[in-house]
């Protein structure tokens, strides 16, 4: 089960041998001996043997790919949410038994010394994941891919509840060292700001422009390679470290002067110190659009150097690379190709618009208006005068062409134009990326259907055929292999090892959904993580937790449209509910489990998380409900965590309000492991519900166009269906009168506003009724242990769509024009 393939065995494939390179870097590399070691160096020894077995087939993938001359993916992302490596890599290469033997031939466990890795989370939540997601899947099947960022020295920070607030504490995941990347000082590339655009005549009369007076900056290359499952490809993520052009300056230094010797240098490596900076000030602004300009132009000088080392001119350039930005972080691409292509290597426009547009694709992942990045044109203009002058040329072409095709639609002209002329001119990204690319995706089937009557309703009618949908996976390797061993190995014994590369094999599970022996087998797996869990929360928060009870668990990033409020709603209405006896008497035993970090500047989440804090406060300790509820805020939500949170839930909260959630990908990971939904048609829940079927899925609220239809006519009145539901009045009055808060009666006074008076945007109050409807739903179907466990069943066999190889497999065929390459047997590996 755990060696993909038989062509893994190798001369270094037994303990012994393995052993014995372990025991060589634990004293050659780390500079330790079995007696003053700490786990900490057992992982950094064991990371690098890990890694030589790595590089041998990475280095036999990447001379495989050049002597085919294959078409390359390269995958832009401001976010890499990669998590830990150890384990993946051990499980993808075949070498985890081995692995686990050797260690335990030493006293060691390859589960305790796996905890000493730190968490690379250079990512905020879904888009990050997915592309992790999708490089790791871009090599299982066989598409050489490279994933470009940033290497934050400091990625999303660490969450701390203090008395029931966030705090934010730096993730210096850092601080001892990367033992999976290597340093690329050779490959180091100039990036520029500010300065001058200077128009001058080329001795054939060409006009050519000089940037000239910039400051500059040097990315410098950091490569950590990803294998995928069975490593016959393996993939590379390279990662862009911020350098000083500039020495340090010694003769300040010798005067005295010692802040000013290093202030260039300082300056300079600030741009990859901070994944997000607070850009909420004027600086903050600032030092994100440099961050995100600066990664494009190194990835895009990388790639043109690699593709030149093999090729003459940019004729073949569409057919050798495929460029795919992950959102609107990575559109100054686009003109950044341009300023490329026409500056630096001559070609005229209209031969650097068809190759650049032929090599660029679009993932659209936020249908929120405010989510689409803009920027003042006047901080574009000064920091990048260059990348300026060519967007204002770019949308004085493109509005010409919507000009000649819709003459009088001047409107139609102010609407698309890639510059927002209304109050303070700005720079529109979306418009920019969408222009600029063949194609443009979004990442559930709903999503990208508003996408075209919505947010680029007027590009659809100008390019009909551009929009395509994409709908988003997950890698089965991380979300089930590794995260669930125990539900990996039961599966493995029903439908064969096959499942982990393709992933549909998991219908065969179908035919034993009531099977009352693979059942029992079932939850007793259930059973166990859920244990696991329970003393995680234990451990780390001192509540205990009756792992017989119902595990609701709402795992994501804190936002208002994800509607964590609507679910606390509910927890306060099932906490009255058994205070009161009667039919509360009942409910049977339920623990809803939270988890995700509010992004700092937004203050509405970080009070919902106080919120949920507070909540959970008062109702664990109240005697009167005992462990009929409990509630569980579990700080520091990352990949680590999610690996031991999804595998033991029974319910999957996924209620954004319908319409505003792109895709979502924890829906996906959670049904795989065996979660019942209870959501709303948002996102993939439609698609989710569609394969898995609708009577296991628990849905409820209002669908998309009944949101829409209800905020254009202006009807809605939040605080009239307050006062007409007696049981949400005393919720909110609860939590408007300090109830959860005695120590400041009001602190829940602006979500009382936010849900009455200020309009409910995201209409909780809505859909408030609905969702206890089903969650009564839910509460029946519980106390039926061998129904809901069918459903269970039922909802990871019929989660094979929802592979990220699948997605990878589309966008080849779709957006990428590109075939899986598999080298000829004895040119690979080893």
């Amino acid at each position: 089960m755990d060696t993909p393939s038989s062509a893994l065995a190798t001369s270094d494939s037994d303990v012994e041998s393995f052993k014995r390179r372990l025991l060589d870097h634990l004293v050659h590399t780390v500079g330790k001996d079995q007696v003053t070691c700490t786990p900490r160096d057992w992982y950094h020894a064991l990371a690098r043997t890990v890694r030589d077995l790595l590089v041998e087939m990475w280095m036999d993938s990447t001379r495989a790919t050049y002597r085919g001359d294959v078409k390359r993916i390269y995958y832009l992302s401001l976010e890499f949410l990669i998590g830990r490596s150890l384990i993946n890599n051990l499980l993808n290469i075949g070498f985890v038994d081995i692995c686990r033997q050797a260690l335990a031939d030493l006293k060691l466990d390859l589960d305790v010394i796996a905890e000493e890795e730190p968490e690379a989370a250079l990512g905020n939540g879904g888009l990050g994941r997915l592309a992790a997601c999708l490089i790791d899947s871009m090599a299982t099947v066989g598409i050489p891919g490279y994933g470009y960022g940033i290497r934050y020295d400091y990625g999303m920070f660490s969450q701390v509840i203090e008395n029931g607030f966030q705090t934010e504490l730096p993730e210096n995941w850092l601080r001892f060292g990367n033992p999976w990347e290597f340093a690329r000082p050779e490959v180091v590339y100039t990036v520029k700001f500010f300065g001058r655009s200077v128009p001058y005549h080329e001795p054939d009369g060409r006009l050519s422009y000089d940037w000239t007076d910039a400051e500059e900056v040097l990315a410098m290359a950091y490569d950590q390679p990803v294998p995928g499952y069975g490593a016959w490809t393996v993939n590379n993520i390279r990662l862009w470290a911020s350098k000083s052009s500039r020495a340090f300056d010694l003769k300040r230094f010798n005067q005295g002067d010692y802040m000013a010797a290093i202030r260039d240098q300082g300056e300079s490596e600030n741009l990859s110190k901070v994944l997000y900076p607070d850009d909420s000030t004027s600086m903050g602004k600032a030092l994100r659009l440099k961050q995100e300009y600066f990664f494009v132009s190194a990835s895009l000088q990388d790639i043109l150097r690699r593709y030149l080392s093999q090729h003459k001119g940019f004729g073949e350039m569409p057919n050798k690379v495929a460029i795919q930005l992950n959102d609107t972080h990575p559109s100054m691409a686009v003109a950044e190709m341009m300023r490329l292509l026409l500056d630096q290597y001559g070609l005229d426009w209209d031969e650097a618009w068809a190759t650049s547009v032929g090599v660029f694709s679009y993932t659209n992942h936020t249908l929120l208006p405010e989510a689409l990045e803009t920027w003042p044109l006047p901080l574009v203009e000064t920091m990048l005068p260059r990348l300026m002058q060519i967007i204002f040329e770019i949308n004085r072409r493109f509005l010409d062409e919507v000009s000649h095709r819709f003459p009088g639609d001047d409107d139609l002209v102010r609407r698309v134009s890639l510059i927002d002329e209304a109050g303070e001119r700005r720079v529109r990204m979306a418009h920019l990326a969408f222009v600029g690319s063949h194609r443009v995706n979004g990442v559930a089937r709903i999503h990208t259907d508003l996408m075209k009557t919505t947010i680029f309703a007027d590009f659809q009618r100008i390019y009909p055929d551009r929009i395509v949908n994409k709908t988003n996976g997950v890698t089965p390797r991380r979300w089930l292999n590794q995260a669930n061993r125990d539900l990996s190995t039961l599966i493995t014994q029903e439908v064969g090892e096959d499942w982990t590369a393709d992933l549909d094999q998991l219908r065969k599970l179908v035919g034993v959904a009531e099977d009352r022996g693979f059942q029992d087998a079932f939850r007793t797996i259930k059973k166990d993580n859920k244990q696991r869990l329970a003393k995680l929360v234990k451990d780390r928060l001192g509540l205990v937790l009756d792992e017989k009870s119902l595990f609701d668990v709402h795992v994501k990033r804190i936002h208002e449209y994800k509607r964590q409020l609507l679910n606390v709603l509910h927890v306060i209405s099932r906490y009255n509910r058994l205070r009161a006896g009667g039919k509360g008497a009942n409910l049977p035993p339920r623990t809803v489990l939270f988890a995700g970090k509010a992004a700092p500047g937004y203050w509405m989440a970080k009070l919902i998380i106080t919120l949920i804090n507070d909540v959970a406060k008062v109702v664990n300790a109240d005697p009167a409900v005992k462990d009929r509820l409990k509630v569980v805020f579990l700080p520091n939500y990352n990949v680590s965590l999610a690996q031991r949170i999804i595998p033991a839930a029974d319910l999957s909260e996924q209620i954004s309000t319908a319409g505003t959630e792109a895709s979502g990908t924890g829906n996906m990971k959670l049904a795989l492991n065996g979660a019942l939904t209870i959501g709303t048609r948002d996102g993939a829940n439609i698609e989710i519900a569609e394969e898995v079927g609708e009577e296991n899925v628990f849905f409820f609220g209002l669908l998309a166009d009944q949101v829409m239809a209800l905020h254009q006519s202006g009807s809605y009145d939040p605080t009239a269906l307050v006062r007409a539901n007696a049981e949400l009045a005393e919720v909110i009055d609860m939590i408007g009168n300090g109830f959860f808060s005695p120590d400041q009666r009001d602190r829940y006074r602006p979500i009382v506003d936010t849900l009455t008076t200020h309009g409910d945007f995201y209409l909780l109050v809505a859909d408030y009724p609905d969702y206890l409807a089903s969650h009564a739903k839910v509460d029946a179907l519980w106390k039926t242990s061998r129904d809901w466990t069918a459903k269970a069943i039922l909802n990871v066999a019929r989660m094979g769509k929802f592979s990220s190889d699948l997605t990878v497999l589309d966008y080849a065929t779709d957006i990428w024009n590109v075939r899986p390459y598999r080298p000829a047997p004895g040119t690979h590996r080893h």
